[in-house]
């Protein structure tokens, strides 16, 4: 009897866990720019809650669009997910523009919050030379016909879904409603659930599928750190920063070995920038341009321009900074004022560095052994042809003309260790001698 109960307990225990493991809703968020970060985030959310046999996926979405391969990535993603997708457009106030336009028909149920926008998807060729006409129909017929290929089997009318992308209409909440290219229009995530609870819904590969998504419980799935991260690193504006420290660091170390802070800053930097330009869509060109600025700040300490060297620096470090993540949206290039706030000061300070560091490889050394080249100094003792020298309050010991007399001025032509080697000074009738103390 009492095995009997135990079994019965263990029973009902994994029953209770398996029903509560399934009796929920994974909700992502997505607020930023279409790209890697953002295809790997939902790819990995989606996997989570197959994982943990949920009712259904939750994406909230506000975007300006983004890179179309992430965006195609997404959609596969979605179209092929074994558990029904909501792609929801919020809070008021939010679109889904663009790449988003895309993501949003995609999904098993399309809905967006009162007061928000979709559409305007038609693709912008990234970089180049500017498209021929018969390029851009090419581009455009690709972008229509893969929307078609699965808006229509998501119960969206293809043809006006088609005119977000040939004629880049776009639609207000209603309007989507209206025209069938979204399935309902919820104030928030709760409202979504509610009226979606007991819909049939038609899945991607023809099955029907009931949605249970009332009083159901709603599980964050959040970014991981290294999500975060690379999230925060994707922003052009912070890699190009990052980049720019980083050589500006270099350079210092460069100029003062042995510093090692700036050299390990300056490494870490560059190397994170060069990880997030790796996964943006970067113009190798912006790159060059960027590198010939610091060139030209190292000429300008080298030749008197006035100022002419340094201006082409800052102007070519500011258009390789426009110039430099190769995107159809303003959001992912570097802002102007980013560009101009860090290309001046960072050309005005590096050309001083270069100019400072010049001079003073150029001033003859007046500390140690070395910076007793071409002082005058006295002789102290006779030369035989060794002898020794007062210079600067000390006696030295000297190699010489032995015809040097004592009370002789002599020049120094070289130090070898602690004996200087020197050469008779043309004396200046009336000119002071220094005399050694005690003399």
């Amino acid at each position: 009897m009492r095995a009997t109960i135990r079994c019965f307990i263990v029973a009902l225990i994994s029953l209770t866990f398996t029903q509560f493991a399934g009796a929920q809703v994974v909700h992502l968020v997505v607020d930023d720019t279409i790209q890697p970060i953002s295809a790997e985030y939902i790819s990995r959310g989606i996997d989570a809650a197959n994982a943990r046999h949920a009712d259904a996926v939750l994406i909230d979405i506000r975007t300006p669009g983004g890179l179309e391969t992430s965006m195609r990535e997404i959609v596969q993603k979605i179209l092929a997910s074994p558990i029904p997708v909501i792609v929801y457009v919020s809070p008021s106030g939010a679109r889904a523009a663009s790449a988003g336009f895309f993501i949003l028909e995609s999904a098993d149920v399309a809905a967006m919050a009162p007061g928000t926008n979709t559409g305007a998807a038609h693709p912008v060729m990234m970089g180049g030379p500017p498209m021929d006409d018969v390029m851009k129909e090419k581009v455009t017929n690709d972008a229509s016909a893969f929307l078609r290929s699965y808006a229509s089997k998501r119960g969206h009318n293809p043809q006006i879904a088609e005119s977000a992308v040939r004629e880049s209409k776009s639609f207000t909440d209603q309007e989507a409603l209206q025209n069938h290219l979204i399935d309902v229009v919820a104030t928030s995530d709760q409202d979504l659930l509610q009226k979606l609870n007991g819909r049939e819904i038609i899945r991607f590969d023809g099955s029907k599928a009931v949605l249970h998504t009332a009083d159901k419980p709603v599980q964050s799935f959040d970014m991981t750190l290294k999500e975060q991260i690379l999230g925060f690193l994707m922003d052009p504006n912070m890699s190009f920063v990052l980049l720019a420290v980083g050589l500006l660091a270099l350079y210092v170390e460069f100029n003062h070995p042995g510093a090692i802070v700036p050299g390990v800053v300056g490494f870490f930097f560059v190397v994170l920038a060069i990880f997030a330009l790796n996964i943006l869509p970067v113009r190798y060109t912006a790159l060059a341009l960027i590198l010939v600025a610091f060139v030209f700040f190292a000429l300008e300490a080298k030749f008197a321009s006035h100022g002419i060297l340094t201006i082409a620096g800052i102007v070519s470090l500011t258009f390789g900074a426009l110039l430099l993540v190769d995107s159809p949206i303003p959001q992912m290039r570097v802002h102007i004022w980013t560009a101009l706030a860090v290309s001046v000061p960072l050309g005005i300070i590096t050309s001083f560095l270069m100019t400072v560091a010049l001079r003073a490889r150029r001033n003859k050394v007046t500390t140690g052994q070395e910076g007793l080249i071409a002082e005058t100094g006295v002789v102290h003792t006779p030369f035989t042809p060794e002898g020794k020298i007062f210079i600067r309050g000390e006696i030295w010991n000297a190699v010489g003309d032995p015809n040097l007399k004592v009370g002789q001025r002599v020049r120094v032509t070289a130090v070898d260790g602690l004996t200087l080697h020197v050469e008779p000074v043309t004396t200046i009738e009336g000119a002071a001698v220094p005399q050694p103390l005690g003399s």
